[in-house]
């Protein structure tokens, strides 16, 4: 298979004959798609690199991060079924390799091919931003299975909080300095109305992350969720399309994630009497922007149409 260059599209290596490849690559034992490398056999993973791209796993027996990432890296290596081969060098046994490798610490991935260097990058990325490297380079696997992010965000969506839940704290023990897990975890606990909870992990974040349009979403959600009414008070509402009502099922809306239709609503009702609560259309509409954050496709549309709006 040969590997792209993501931003011309164009093979940075030869493509090989394909005739028998599918089933060629279902019979390719690990030990020839997982190979430990040293001093003595690294120069002839880097001559193999002609032939098919390395993924060069850097590690060392002390870090902590390389015992979260190489099986990962393993595991992706086991689905790609051939279009490329993780070599492990342990940096430890190998360091005049290491150095010659430009390796300041670990875990280091490199991609080679054709005998170079392609791309690398430093730290135990989650599976998902792995998949999202591999993807630049390599046609996804038929059959790749759900990352364990997809996993908890479908689970979330389906109302399985317990299973999203699960699958964010292991995420958060694995990568403890990736914080959106945490942040999607607080999402988690909304749902689940444990608001304290939320407020926790929101709290306990950097303050550079407390701060960012994820964590400030899920603060919002919770101030809406609170300020809300209840369903029962939005049944009561059923025939009326005064002022209050339109308001109120707007907050409704925004609390239970349907963002457009509650921007639709607010901004229905900006048109209609914008003074009603003292400008509470508009402040409203200001606070759902800084929920969802500057740059989501909602903001964009919906700042552009309150501009058109109110000038």
């Amino acid at each position: 298979m040969a590997i792209v260059d993501p931003h011309s599209g164009a093979p940075l290596t030869p493509e090989p004959d394909t005739s028998s490849e599918s089933s060629a690559q279902a019979d390719i034992p690990d030990e020839q798609l997982i190979i430990d490398v040293d001093r003595n056999s690294i120069q002839r993973v880097l001559e193999f690199s002609m032939q098919v791209p390395v993924l060069l796993d850097c590690w060392a027996p002390w870090c902590q991060p390389c015992k979260t990432l190489t099986p990962v890296l393993e595991k992706l290596a086991r689905e790609y079924r051939g279009s490329f081969v993780l070599a492990k060098l342990n940096i430890d046994d190998n360091q005049d390799i290491a150095a010659q490798l430009g390796v300041r610490s670990v875990p280091d991935v490199k991609l080679i091919s054709q005998g170079g260097l392609v791309d690398q990058f430093q730290g135990a990325l989650p599976e998902k931003e792995i998949r999202e490297w591999l993807g630049r380079y390599f046609p996804a696997p038929e059959e790749a299975p759900a990352s364990p992010e997809e996993q908890a965000a479908e689970a979330l969506a389906a109302g399985d909080t317990e299973t999203a839940g699960t699958l964010y704290e292991r995420l958060i023990e694995q990568y403890p300095q990736h914080h959106a897990y945490q942040v999607e975890l607080a999402r988690v606990r909304v749902a689940e109305g444990d608001h304290d909870a939320a407020r926790r992990l929101l709290d306990d974040l950097p303050p550079e992350e407390r701060d960012a349009p994820l964590a400030r979403g899920v603060r919002a959600s919770i101030e809406f969720t609170e300020e809300a009414p209840s369903r029962e008070e939005i049944a009561a509402l059923e025939g009326r399309d005064d002022s209050e009502a339109l308001f109120k099922r707007a907050l409704r809306r925004v609390a239970d994630g349907d963002y457009e239709g509650g921007l639709e609503g607010l901004l229905e009702l900006l048109r209609r009497d914008r003074a009603y609560g003292d400008d509470a259309a508009r402040k409203t509409l200001l606070r759902v922007f800084d929920a969802l954050g500057a740059d989501h496709p909602l903001t964009v549309t919906y700042r552009r149409k309150l501009f058109t709006l109110l000038y």
